[in-house]
């Protein structure tokens, strides 16, 4: 595939090493997506009754192999896509020349999700265009969040307008052709046990947060991060991945959920290698080398998604929380803001690893659906106010 300027729009972004609260501000370092990309949405189907019923984890990978199946497609062709992690699901904003091959490979991830974890993962795609064409913005920036880890950051109404479509819609998934090839899930790691916060006292707190409808958005977010800056402290002080605390997990069923995953299915050898090289994790973890990978791990943990919501997921202590929730409590008293917030004693992780150097990335969530749960708190809000 030829490679074109506008495949490049996202890659060729810069990367802006301030604040996110002083980012926010700054109108000019945001810059409209491309007409003729498009927005693709996964999302598990009842999910917070999966969480329920405990399959917190087994959504976190879903959601997490959404993003490495279509990751995977973009880096073949060596072009860097903005991706959202939400718990339950992910977005995408990708060029055209992705769009086929990409829908593919959600799809078949669908199937095989339905097949081995009896999970619904809905896939739906809109053009851009037709965002725009309904008065939404999609407004893109970079932001630098630690030494090795930038993130995009998304202004405008676009993505949620294109998840309503999407749901509404929701058509069944039309057949997979015959000459489909083999889905690409290389990378993909769920391998750590739940993580203790940092501290002894500290607790996991999952938060989404909205602009009100008619409230300058970028202004709204930047307050709700200056409060979470002033209560918690800066980002790195805040993140729930420390690297006292992380413990490899060689179990078979946690191998298993990974297998069949990336797999699609049961493979002795392949969940034998995998408990073997997990289980001497911990001999390699204690090496030069070892010890490197996971700074890098804690530092490109992803805490923080700016997709038109908020969505954190920090650590500190319950008093903290409380001041927290009084700040947001005013934000929203004075139509600011709604917001979500749900409560964890540990946090879970699944990975994106392309290879233990520098190409990888963790995905964080409250070990009990936090991101969920903090979701359905918001959506019961914004249920009220239309039904008021």
């Amino acid at each position: 595939m030829v490679v074109t300027s506008n495949d490049l729009f996202y890659s060729r972004l810069p990367v802006n090493e301030i604040p996110l609260s002083d980012l926010l501000m700054e109108n000019h370092l945001f810059f409209k997506v491309p007409d003729n990309w498009h927005v693709l949405i996964t999302d598990v189907k009842n999910s917070t009754q999966a969480a329920l019923d405990g399959q917190h984890q087994t959504v976190n990978l879903v959601a997490t192999g959404s993003i490495v199946a279509a990751l995977n497609i973009a880096f073949k062709d060596n072009i860097s896509v903005p991706f959202f992690f939400g718990g339950d699901g992910a977005t995408f904003i990708i060029p055209p020349s992705l769009l086929a091959a990409t829908l593919t490979a959600l799809q078949q991830h669908r199937e095989n999700t339905l097949n081995n974890f009896n999970l619904d993962l809905r896939v739906g795609h809109v053009p851009v265009t037709e965002v725009y064409e309904q008065g939404h913005e999609l407004r893109l920036s970079k932001l630098k969040t630690s030494d090795l880890f930038n993130i995009p950051v998304l202004l405008g109404n676009g993505l949620t307008f294109a998840e309503r479509k999407i749901k509404a819609e929701d058509r069944p998934s039309p057949p997979l052709p015959n000459n489909t090839g083999e889905l690409d899930m290389s990378g993909m790691h769920c391998r750590w046990d739940k993580i203790k916060p940092p501290a002894n006292n500290f607790e996991v707190v999952c938060l989404q947060v909205i602009a009100k409808e008619g409230i300058q958005q970028a202004d709204a977010f930047r307050q709700v991060i200056e409060s979470i800056d002033k209560i918690y402290g800066a980002p790195e002080v805040r993140k729930p991945i420390s690297i006292s605390k992380l413990r490899m997990m060689a179990t078979f069923e946690k191998i298993g959920r990974e297998m069949r995953t990336r797999l699609g299915g049961f493979n002795a050898m392949y969940l034998l290698r995998t408990w073997i090289t997990t289980s001497l994790g911990k001999i390699y973890f204690k090496t030069k080398k070892g010890k490197e990978y996971l700074y890098k791990l804690v530092d490109m943990s992803d805490t923080l998604v700016i997709d038109g919501k908020i969505n954190t997921v920090i650590t500190g202590s319950a008093e903290q929380r409380e001041q927290l929730k009084t700040a947001l409590d005013d934000f929203e008293k004075r139509n600011k803001i709604l917001y979500g917030l749900h409560v964890s004693s540990e946090s879970v992780m699944s990975c994106y690893v392309r290879n233990m150097d520098d190409q990888h990335v963790h995905f964080v969530d409250g070990a009990d659906g936090g991101y969920t749960n903090a979701a359905g708190v918001l959506k019961r809000k914004i249920y009220s106010l239309q039904t008021n």
